[in-house]
């Protein structure tokens, strides 16, 4: 797949169009479907997942995103959000060719965070998780036909977002009552629920987390093309299993330019200089930095004011070219 520099995805506001304006119009390498949270349940990252599953309606109750008897007020809601969005995309994207990214929660964040009927997480029970996935599958299939039917030229790319992955593997997600933790899912388990969905998706997937201890060489053992991390997270223990997993094909999206406060002058040098210690770090040649290492914020901007997103996002460029006409340290 194309590496370069990209979003994360949620941008502030409440405008569609404003935000895929944005997402399109800086010149990103691979631009991208924006979310936008702000504009509430139904756009939040989960909402916005669960109402594309299908064959199984949800709704909100006072804990969370609850598997529903069938689709109500909440869906219809989210359904208008889709709608709204996919329609400000096609203007946006007009003419376009090339990668278009479109973003969903991945199986395991979902799985960690919609509940059962019983209100209980779909964690706990194999046999929904199973359903949950392929129902995740399918609709992750029929968005990406509709995205494709929308704009022609479009190459399209799944982002799936995984916070709660290495919660998941860890046994560190809360129980309902809050005052317990879910038993650790194993890796082969994880590994093979992200299977399915990537390969129901059928196109390159890239898996983001912006957490701790993300697990590379599971996510290019389930067949990702790319991890997208928060560099910041990234220690020097996790070294070797990046490098191998780089060793096998695994691209990396390096979050180098803040989200969590505004663009200051010094990050962009700051942020070429931590990708190229990434890169030397796990054995990539300062020659292939460019196909191996892309470039992004460190996580979603819908935190930040709208001037502050545009800033950030060309930052995301500026550090881009400086890698482009430097990509070693010494030059």
């Amino acid at each position: 797949m194309i590496i370069g520099s990209t979003g994360v995805g949620s941008l502030p506001g409440t405008s569609a169009d404003e935000a895929m304006r944005l997402a399109f119009g800086e010149g990103l390498d691979i631009p991208y479907m924006a979310e936008i949270p702000d504009r509430g349940a139904g756009a939040d990252m989960i909402g916005r997942t669960a109402a594309r599953l299908v064959d199984m309606p949800v709704e909100i109750v006072p804990s969370a995103w609850r598997v529903a008897r069938r689709p109500g007020v909440d869906m219809r809601r989210a359904a208008d959000f889709w709608s709204r969005d996919l329609d400000a995309l096609q203007v946006a994207a007009d003419g376009y060719r090339g990668p278009l990214k479109v973003s969903m929660a991945g199986p395991w964040t979902l799985a960690a965070t919609l509940e059962l009927a019983n209100g209980h997480r779909f964690l706990t029970d194999g046999g929904a998780l199973r359903d949950l996935q392929a129902s995740l599958g399918e609709g992750v299939a029929v968005l990406l036909d509709e995205v494709r039917r929308r704009i022609p030229g479009a190459e399209p790319v799944l982002q799936l977002d995984e916070p709660s992955l290495p919660a998941v593997l860890a046994g560190s997600i809360p129980t309902a009552s809050g005052f317990g933790r879910l038993p650790a899912i194993g890796s082969h388990e994880v590994g093979l629920g992200l299977q399915r969905v990537i390969d129901a998706a059928g196109v390159p997937v890239i898996v983001h987390s912006c957490a701790p201890r993300v697990p590379f060489g599971l996510l290019r053992q389930a067949g990702a093309a790319s991890a997208m991390i928060d560099a910041a997270l990234l220690t020097e223990r996790e070294y070797d299993d990046l490098g191998t997993a780089v060793d096998e094909g695994l691209a990396v999206f390096a979050g180098v330019v803040p989200s969590a406060r505004a663009v200051r002058r010094h990050d962009i040098d700051e942020g070429a200089a931590r990708v190229r210690q990434i890169a030397s770090a796990v054995g990539i040649a300062s020659a292939e930095l460019g196909a191996r290492v892309g470039v992004t914020t460190a996580c979603g901007l819908a935190g930040r004011t709208f001037d502050e997103a545009v800033a950030a996002t060309r930052a995301v460029l500026a550090v881009t070219r400086q890698l482009q006409n430097a990509p070693n340290v010494d030059e």
